[in-house]
């Protein structure tokens, strides 16, 4: 999108995300209310939104209106799908408001928006990996009532943290009128984003070392198994390699995605180019558009539900065999 300098600037603007567009200079706030050229990087960050926000809503409804989808796995799974949701709806209203209505409350709201579901994106990811390695490390007693009441407590403090950080731009916390303190993501300050990033950080660093020690746990069960039941060792070595390839998977995708962002985020500066916050920001939304294939499309539960609405047999009493979080 096309920002205007300010007005000791001849150069032009170009992009929301950023405070420069290859040789464009800081941002100033007459661009919100002048009409902008499309910028095709905007224009892909929407379409993006759209394909995440298909994808996601058909994995909020299949939950939502499915009865037996009431376990904590499956309440992760649609806390996950609803922030990617709002992800993808945000990035489709911040650029149909910042193109066609251009206002500055609005667009403190979409950025809200987006910063709030795309950390609570993040974060329901790393509640699912708590909850998966929950149900191998207590295995026995993970089917309680007290993994209900986890469950809820750790969505409670997700959206809770996420809305607060969405919140933090529209209540003040922004650089509109000090474009100096602007971030690679205007109008958050740069001391914004930098909480952000290093909140990035220390999630990664949390499920790195919880899928770890699921990988241990994995691999230990495959080889108690093989022993109690005399398989050979290539029959454990195949099911310890299949563990490790969809632990390595779900990290790698989470990593590439984000990473990009989060480092740039912290080292980058609002006088740089805005091509860089474009390039690193795309993957970052290519997560939400990867994680309904990876944590639902891939349920066998969700995949019965599904077929069976394209069949057009649809049945809210669908009989399912109960499944911990570590087979998905």
């Amino acid at each position: 999108m096309m920002e205007k300098e300010p007005p000791n600037s001849s150069e032009g603007q170009q992009g929301w995300f950023s405070a420069r567009n290859g040789s464009g200079s800081s941002l100033d706030l007459e661009s919100v209310v002048q009409p902008l050229a499309l910028n095709p990087w905007d224009v892909v960050l929407s379409i993006s939104g759209t394909i995440i926000s298909c994808e996601n809503a058909v994995v909020v409804v299949v939950i939502f209106y499915t009865p037996t989808f009431r376990a904590p796995m499956f309440l992760l799974i649609g806390s996950l799908a609803t922030a990617d949701l709002l992800a993808g709806l945000g990035l489709i209203l911040h650029f149909a408001f910042v193109y066609f209505i251009p206002s500055e409350a609005v667009s403190l709201l979409t950025v809200g928006l987006l910063v709030t579901s795309f950390t609570a994106s993040v974060s329901s990811l790393l509640t699912i990996t708590i909850d998966r390695y929950l149900s191998l490390y207590n295995a026995l007693t993970y089917y309680s009532e007290r993994t209900v009441t986890r469950t809820y407590i750790m969505l409670i403090l997700t959206w809770g943290a996420s809305i607060c950080y969405g919140l933090l731009p529209v209540m003040g916390w922004n650089c509109l009128k000090e474009p100096s303190a602007c971030s690679i993501v205007r109008p958050l300050t740069k001391n914004h984003l930098v909480i952000l990033s290093v909140s990035f950080f220390a999630v990664f660093a949390v499920m790195l070392q919880l899928y770890v020690q699921i990988c241990r746990i994995v691999c230990r069960h495959a080889h108690q198994i093989a022993v109690q039941r005399h398989l050979l060792a290539s029959a454990h070595y195949v099911t310890t390699r299949k563990g490790i390839a969809t632990l390595a998977v779900i990290l790698g995708t989470f990593a590439s995605c984000w990473l990009p962002f989060a480092v740039y985020g912290l080292l980058g500066d609002y006088s740089y180019p805005a091509l860089y916050t474009y390039v690193t920001l795309l993957p970052a939304t290519y997560n939400s558009m990867l994680n309904p294939v990876i944590y639902a499309f891939r349920n066998q539960e969700i995949q019965k539900v599904l077929w069976a609405v394209c069949c057009g047999c649809f049945s809210s009493t669908l009989p399912f065999r109960s499944r911990s979080p570590s087979d998905v």
